[in-house]
């Protein structure tokens, strides 16, 4: 441990000649990275990428070494942005954040002031980064599937990888608004929790429909899908005319095959989500996640850890143990 009272603790990824390797360590100001914002961190979250860069399951990391984390939430310590002042409640996610730049497993991160976002009044720091980067990009999906046609009324909306953290919130998020949802898990013993989140149904993912014709029948208004590969592909042929699928992972693989006949035929439209957006599009995101999408189950979302047990929670969610948002302790100002 270090004797400079600057000092911080870190979770160093570093690259190794025979892969990847992560473990603690003390930092100071001086070794973090440029940035408009200081951040005194109070909390950070373990999500799939982040135990993909942790573990090396996956190249994530773009340059070593790197504090891991790619969300956070705390208060800021300085600023030379006028958007921010010293004592202001923020939450940090996406663009290089615990990927290219010093992440949010550290006492201290210091980030463009875009990459920063306020918490919404009445909003603290622990239900910030239980949504984190995931909340987020939950919240973006269904805010581009109701611009394309998404409405409770339509038919049912489907959330597969149930219990992952973007999906959890997801069905939070849909369910308040008066959607139908079906989850799909490999976990069937998760079902009391994935109802307890506003699931309508649960269903276990092999007992999905396995057709391979290229138009299925049509099951599903909307769908948050966070596997991609083959399950994408299923998903394609058997939506709704006009059904929305919002694309928001690759658990499941890079690639998807499918036929045109459901975009051309049906009018199926295929989104993208990406959480690296622009100041305008986070600020509107984060507003609406303090306001009419506001979670209502993040406590039984969140799971939180202390600092010391962040290897086995990363650990835990490398290795599909976890469920909903694991959430790890550094300074608590609230709960």
């Amino acid at each position: 441990m270090s004797s400079n009272p600057d000092s911080f603790p870190a979770y160093l990824i570093s690259g190794t000649p025979t892969g990847v390797s992560a473990a603690f360590t003390m930092l100071s100001e001086a070794d973090l990275d440029p940035g408009e914002v200081t951040v005194r961190v109070q909390y950070a979250s373990v999500n799939f990428k982040d135990a993909l860069a942790a573990t090396g399951k996956g190249k994530i990391i773009r340059r070593f070494p790197c504090v891991g984390g790619i969300d956070a939430s705390g208060v800021v310590d300085a600023s030379s942005h006028p958007r921010f002042k010293p004592g202001d409640s923020v939450i940090v996610h996406s663009h290089g954040f615990g990927v290219s730049h010093h992440g949010g497993y550290a006492g201290r991160a210091r980030v463009p002031a875009d990459w920063v976002n306020a918490l919404p009044p009445g909003m603290t720091a622990l239900e910030a980064v239980t949504l984190g980067v995931a909340g987020y990009t939950a919240a973006l999906a269904i805010d581009l599937m109701e611009l394309n046609g998404l409405a409770p009324a339509k038919g049912k909306v489907l959330v597969n990888g149930a219990t992952g953290g973007v999906a959890s919130v997801s069905i939070d998020l849909l369910a308040q608004r008066g959607y139908h949802v079906v989850a799909v898990t490999g976990k069937p013993t998760q079902a009391e929790y994935l109802r307890a989140l506003g699931a309508a149904e649960v269903i276990a993912s092999g007992e999905l429909p396995a057709g391979t014709k290229p138009l299925e029948p049509a099951l599903w208004q909307g769908a948050v899908d966070s596997l991609g590969g083959a399950p994408l592909g299923a998903l394609a042929r058997s939506m709704q005319r006009e059904g929305v699928i919002a694309s928001i992972g690759n658990a499941a693989g890079l690639d998807f095959s499918t036929s045109v006949l459901p975009f051309i035929l049906r009018g199926v439209r295929l989104l993208g989500v990406n959480s690296d957006n622009e100041p305008a599009v986070r600020e509107r995101i984060w507003a609406r996640l303090g306001g009419d999408m506001r979670p209502q189950h993040l406590a039984r979302i969140a799971h939180v850890v202390p600092w010391a047990q962040l290897p086995a929670a990363i650990d835990a969610v490398a290795n599909g143990r976890a469920r909903g948002r694991t959430v790890i302790e550094l300074a608590p100002a609230d709960h």
